[in-house]
């Protein structure tokens, strides 16, 4: 990361050294021709500041991948500190990504299997499906629907009440899901878009 920024501070330096020095032997600069030259300048260096983040983010995600798994072009994430569902959320938004969110029982198994191994003795954890807005329409937390479910039908989960609307994954039932008070606190999993 210290290389990118010396990277960047080299560029701008270079730029501006380009865009405001002129040999004395070049005609007078007039103001109009100063400010668009400062503007290209600006500009330069927003593309480049826009860069420099840009790296920054993926150097966040490989960080990311690095202490979770990689799998279905996604990174997972497990927090282990609990926290109410919507907190949990808003954590994993906040670096980048959102509540993991199954769309398969290949992901449904590989979150099952990922849990298991990094948390043993935990037993639930939140992930990204809701019918907070609608009873019984399940969605994802960008309110897209779910055409995948894993509920629990031992348990005859949902169970349709109206507290209970937001969804676990629950590891003593092998990955199956079920519904629960999204003020509950959980340890909860993360997912990440890979670019």
């Amino acid at each position: 990361m210290v290389h990118l920024v010396s990277v960047f501070l080299v560029l701008s330096l270079t730029l501006l050294h380009q865009g405001f020095s002129r040999p004395s032997r070049i005609r007078k600069v007039t103001s109009l021709q100063r400010a668009s030259d400062e503007d290209d300048v600006k500009s330069q260096l927003e593309k480049l500041w826009q860069e420099v983040n840009s790296l920054k983010e993926i150097s966040a995600l490989q960080t990311v991948c690095l202490r979770g798994i990689k799998a279905h072009r996604k990174c997972y994430l497990i927090i282990e500190e609990s926290k109410h569902y919507h907190e949990a959320n808003e954590h994993c938004i906040a670096w980048g990504g959102t509540l993991a969110t199954p769309r398969n029982i290949d992901e449904n198994n590989d979150l099952r299997d990922y849990a298991k191994r990094s948390v043993p003795g935990t037993k639930e954890f939140w992930i990204g499906v809701t019918d907070i807005v609608k009873e019984g329409q399940y969605v994802d937390v960008n309110s897209m629907p779910i055409s995948y479910f894993n509920w629990d039908k031992m348990k005859k989960q949902p169970t349709g009440s109206k507290r209970e609307s937001c969804v676990v994954l629950s590891l003593a039932a092998q990955g199956k899901w079920h519904d629960e008070v999204c003020l509950g606190r959980k340890k909860y999993i993360c997912e990440y878009p890979i670019p």
